[in-house]
């Protein structure tokens, strides 16, 4: 697996860009640039399961693995969901388990910049380099803004 990591200064405090990655409401509308119906059924707790899901029963399941309110938030990807089914013993699951997705905030010149890195197999690097940018601009938009 690769790491990849995209940046975004967003000109908001930390706790408005926390609030618009993981409030529900916004997190379905940045999450929108992957899937439309993208949502995550969770907690947002420390050590607590975590659903992506894509509004058709397809996602990932994964674990948070750690959280710091408006600080850093780290999932431990664990498997996949097809047709509603959690799969973490199939190679395909297999293939990406303990892959982790973390996001960083932190001050920068009187702005937030927000750090995602990934940790991703070829077969999903190209999609996350293409819309991973287009996601990050929705969340800079929403804390800019909404």
């Amino acid at each position: 697996m690769e790491k990849q990591e995209f940046t975004i200064a967003i000109d908001a405090p930390r706790e408005k860009v926390w609030t618009v990655l993981w409030n529900d409401e916004y997190y379905r509308a940045w999450t929108a640039a992957f899937t439309e119906g993208s949502h995550a059924i969770t907690d947002w707790k420390k050590g607590s399961k975590v659903l992506f899901l894509d509004g058709k029963g397809m996602g990932m399941v994964s674990r948070i693995d750690e959280t710091i309110p408006n600080e850093y938030m780290s999932f431990e990807h664990l498997g996949s969901i097809k047709d509603g089914v959690e799969d973490v013993t199939s190679d395909e699951a297999k293939s990406f388990a303990g892959a982790h997705e973390n996001y960083t905030l932190k001050d920068r010149n009187g702005k937030t910049e927000l750090v995602v890195d990934m940790d991703m197999n070829d077969e999903f690097k190209d999609y996350f380099i293409k819309t991973m940018p287009k996601a990050l601009e929705k969340v800079k938009e929403l804390a800019e803004h909404a």
